[in-house]
């Protein structure tokens, strides 16, 4: 951590002070920034190969009056670096999306919900205000309370999304969604064509925004616990931990080390079940049902092995601040490894079922191609990023939880296809197995819940979901949640496909989509 602050300091050529660097907990650092500074460190930053991992806004943090925004960068084993800017002057800030493309949905989602305008920003859409609300209607901000939104009634045209436009002799557009023939949750995909062949795709989302993070505001944190468990369905243990993680840094809360096992092999099977239902998906989308069956039984052995260890399929109420809420049964641990040993057998015959099926692979391979150089400048990360020879995981990046002592294999293939992500997805089902087991072998009884006071404060938490990483932050002001601000795997994610389309057909694409498995709820809070 002390490199990070004195390369910093001299970055800046010592008009920050180290009075301004906050020193976090878990290896955090904040900076205050003056506007004079702030080109020059962002700067500094993209050179040293900081990835920018969030940008959010806070309204009266502090004690400081106004928005502030922060800028939350990682590196690879190093500090996360959160670069907080003083309160922003007429709402407005200098858009930083032609250093750090991922910049342009945080930069829109801000001015959507705070009313915060970026300038010289390539893209001033709105995000997750759609045309039927109102002009300035800015929802996360302190003096919008709760309550029934009156939408238009009619659209107001200079409100109008407009898609981008690809023109040429022979291009024509197909709209794809938002309501689409299944049960899958609205999304938008405007694809432009010649033939079947892909020139351009843009995606267009948040159709449902919840408003899961104003929901928050003014509860006690552990009553924010259920919300955490309500963002994404399928990651309802990774976003609660993650939440949970965040209080308990900020209260100084220590989670008994029963608790921690059990907390990582819940982590792990809500990883594979995930992970088995992409096997599938993906066998179902190139006509292969008869090899997309082994993994569907096997997904279900696992929810049903959930519901014995928890009382949930999907292990909800759970996860505690300081824990857990239950233990597991007497005897469903001895059972969990029992079935583990069925589930890698299991698993192995159905990958080679399909590997074995040349069909299945003409469709797998060179479909759907995540270009390496892009997992960066887009903040992509997970099984998309591993399966396109970048190794990025935040339990191995920085280690939370038994992590630091249960420890992922580092698993990276090269070709980012479908393939590849089929590949990725079914040797980390097996590495998931292995640290459940290590988690539970002996575990002995203790104490599954520490109950502490909490204190006011603020902290990040990032963790890895079965879809790569996703990041909580919480400030709690006078023992209540302030602010909270999620950042799901998704939101970075989506934004991978639209490349990985390029050059397919648009019969593929249903297969690159299902490849990836990402999130409409976990985008759209």
């Amino acid at each position: 951590m002390e490199n990070a602050i004195n390369e910093i300091l001299h970055a800046t050529r010592g008009r920050i002070l180290e009075s301004d660097i906050v020193t976090g907990k878990n290896r955090e650092l904040y900076v205050h920034l003056e506007e004079k500074d702030f080109e020059t460190v962002i700067n500094f930053l993209s050179e040293h190969n900081f990835e920018l991992a969030g940008l959010f806004c806070a309204e009266d943090f502090d004690g400081h009056e106004g928005h502030m925004l922060f800028y939350a960068f990682e590196k690879k084993g190093n500090e996360w670096i959160t670069i907080f800017t003083l309160p922003l002057r007429m709402k407005r800030a200098m858009s930083i999306a032609l250093t750090y493309p991922s910049a342009s949905w945080y930069q829109r989602e801000i001015t959507d919900g705070f009313g915060v305008t970026f300038a010289e920003s390539f893209d001033e859409r709105r995000l997750f205000l759609h045309e039927t609300y109102p002009e300035d209607f800015h929802p996360l901000q302190k003096t919008f309370k709760n309550k029934e939104i009156k939408l238009d009634a009619e659209t107001n045209p200079s409100l109008a999304y407009e898609f981008k436009k690809v023109s040429g002799e022979g291009v024509y557009e197909i709209p794809v969604g938002p309501v689409h023939a299944g049960i899958i949750e609205p999304g938008h995909f405007r694809f432009s064509v010649i033939g079947e062949t892909i020139y351009n795709l843009e995606i267009r989302m948040f159709y449902k925004h919840r408003g899961i993070e104003k929901l928050a505001e003014g509860k006690t944190p552990a009553e924010c616990v259920k919300i955490a468990e309500s963002i994404s369905g399928d990651e309802t243990v990774a976003n609660a931990v993650a939440y949970c993680t965040a209080v308990e840094k900020i209260s100084g809360i220590e989670v008994p080390l029963r608790a921690e096992h059990l907390r990582t092999a819940y982590l792990e099977m809500e990883r594979i079940y995930s992970l088995l239902g992409d096997l599938a998906g993906m066998c179902i989308d190139v006509a292969f049902p008869v090899g997309a069956s082994p993994f569907f039984v096997l997904r279900e052995e696992v929810l049903r092995q959930n519901k014995a260890l928890t009382g949930s399929r999907f292990m909800k109420d759970t996860i505690a601040i300081g824990g857990l809420k239950k233990d597991a049964p007497k005897g469903t641990l001895d059972a969990l490894q029992a079935f583990l040993d069925d589930l890698r057998d299991g698993l192995k015959d159905a990958v080679s079922d399909v590997l074995a099926s040349t069909s299945t692979i003409d469709r797998f391979q060179t479909t759907g191609v995540v270009r390496k150089e892009l997992i960066a400048p887009l903040h992509i990360t997970g099984p998309i990023a591993r399966a396109s020879g970048t190794l990025t995981d935040t339990r191995i990046d920085h280690p939370y939880g038994l992590y630091d002592k249960i420890r992922p294999a580092p698993r990276i293939f090269e070709a980012g296809d479908v393939l590849a992500r089929f590949e990725t997805k079914a040797s980390e089902v097996l590495d998931c197995a292995r640290m459940i087991d290590e988690a539970v072998t002996g575990l002995r009884h203790g104490e599954i819940l520490t109950k502490g006071d909490i204190k006011d404060g603020y902290a990040i938490a990032p963790i890895e979901s079965a879809r790569g990483q996703s990041m909580h932050w919480a400030y709690i002001k006078n023992g209540l949640i302030d602010r909270y601000k999620i950042r799901t795997a998704s939101f970075c994610n989506w934004q991978a496909i639209e490349h990985a389309v390029i050059g397919n057909i648009v019969p593929d694409f249903p297969l690159i989509n299902k490849s990836m498995n990402l999130s409409y709820a976990g985008t759209d809070l």
